[in-house]
């Protein structure tokens, strides 16, 4: 063998070593995605539960033309994130297939039908409550650390982009549920919403707690119980401020709740905004971003952005022809009144162009909908992404 040939064969079997002892390195900005239908991505796919999108026409505009378990003709809010930071989409923590380097990704731990509250979506029956998801996100944790080891799999977390999505389904799904609903006998109107509200703050205190601390789900409960008596409400103590990296959270409010096809056709009087569900969110959103806007003080870092879905419906819902839309009032898969009534199945009428419907089913957007919701989180003014759009944290957060 010559000597070239030598040099050929040795860099060979060194490639072969390098290989067998790779380990994976965590390079682009991990995702995590927490909440509800508006961006579960086929997690309730694993469950028994009433609460599923695994059946035609979902799907329909999926680039395999397949339900996934997406509450959408096609892609959702964070499969379009993901998609403009040139990410591959989230899988599903259920899934079978998020092993290995995809864990790398991120993953989307949303289940459709919860709410802030665990009473939400009872009716669904076997749902992941917002609490149990963390716990998920702490095995999660676990499972990238077995992977990459310790140090790595923080940096990750440390750098990671969180999405968290709740609140719609503890009006629809529990206090209007039903004509005089136990929630709705408990609270009026305008307390509920500030009880949601405090809950809401303790879901997102424990979501720092746990990427800051890597706890369960259950010790960072204790933890917020601890550090409200210690602290008067700082809950995120100043030293800890280091660990919080390139951290970002970014929490949706509730949509336009009375202006969805399934709400108008259950509550409107000729094809407006239904009252009571819209006066809902008109109080809900504004008291969250106050609450985010506090939360953030107490911490001191801009770490939660608050994403007013509410105004970023509602150009399109009052204008839909300014958008490409024949309708914001019809779903596109229905039937009944606005297409508004049960669920969308092969036997309910189906539009035969989905971009031209600012609404999929009764209660979510098409994914040319989401298309424009996700332009706002990445370009829009302080009236729809507070105290900074995305763009923006990205460019600042590359700075650091």
């Amino acid at each position: 063998m010559d000597s070239s040939s030598v040099l050929v064969a040795s860099l060979i079997v060194g490639l072969v070593l390098m290989a067998a002892v790779h380990v994976p390195q965590a390079e682009a900005r991990a995702f995590f995605v927490f909440g509800d239908s508006l961006v579960d991505s086929g997690n309730n796919d694993y469950l028994v539960t009433t609460a599923r999108a695994d059946s035609p026409p979902y799907g329909i505009d999926y680039p395999t033309h397949r339900p996934t378990g997406r509450f959408s003709n096609g892609l959702n809010i964070p499969d379009i994130i993901s998609e403009r930071i040139g990410s591959e989409s989230t899988l599903p923590y259920l899934s079978p297939e998020l092993t290995g380097e995809r864990l790398l990704v991120g993953a989307n731990f949303a289940s459709a039908g919860i709410g802030i509250l665990d009473d939400t979506g009872i009716q669904f029956l076997n749902i992941i409550k917002i609490f149990n998801q963390l716990e998920y996100f702490q095995q999660y944790q676990q499972r990238v650390s077995a992977l990459i080891g310790a140090e790595q799999t923080q940096q990750l977390v440390n750098q990671a982009l969180v999405l968290i999505t709740l609140g719609g389904n503890d009006f629809v799904n529990n206090y209007y549920l039903v004509p005089f609903s136990l929630r709705s006998r408990q609270f009026s109107l305008p307390d509920f919403v500030r009880y949601l509200i405090s809950e809401y703050r303790k879901v997102l205190t424990v979501i720092l707690i746990v990427l800051v601390t890597y706890p369960s789900a259950e010790s960072a409960q204790c933890k917020i119980s601890e550090e409200q008596t210690q602290h008067s409400g700082n809950l995120i103590t100043h030293h800890r401020l280091y660990e919080l990296g390139a951290r970002r959270v970014l929490v949706t409010g509730t949509g336009p709740l009375g202006c969805v096809p399934g709400e108008l056709a259950t509550r409107s009087v000729n094809g407006e905004c239904a009252v009571e569900p819209q006066r809902a969110a008109r109080l809900f959103n504004p008291q969250l971003i106050q609450m985010i806007s506090g939360l953030n003080s107490d911490i001191g870092a801009d770490v939660f952005v608050a994403v007013n879905a509410a105004e970023m419906h509602m150009n399109f819902i009052t204008d839909p022809q300014a958008y490409g839309f024949v309708s914001a009032k019809i779903a596109c898969c229905g039937q009944g009144p606005y297409n508004g009534l049960g669920t969308c199945t092969i036997l309910s009428s189906l539009c035969p162009n989905r971009d031209l419907y600012a609404f999929w089913d009764p209660f979510h957007p098409s994914e040319r909908a989401n298309r424009i919701i996700v332009q706002q989180i990445f370009t829009g003014t302080s009236n729809y992404m507070y105290p900074m759009n995305l763009s923006t944290i990205m460019a600042m957060d590359s700075r650091t």
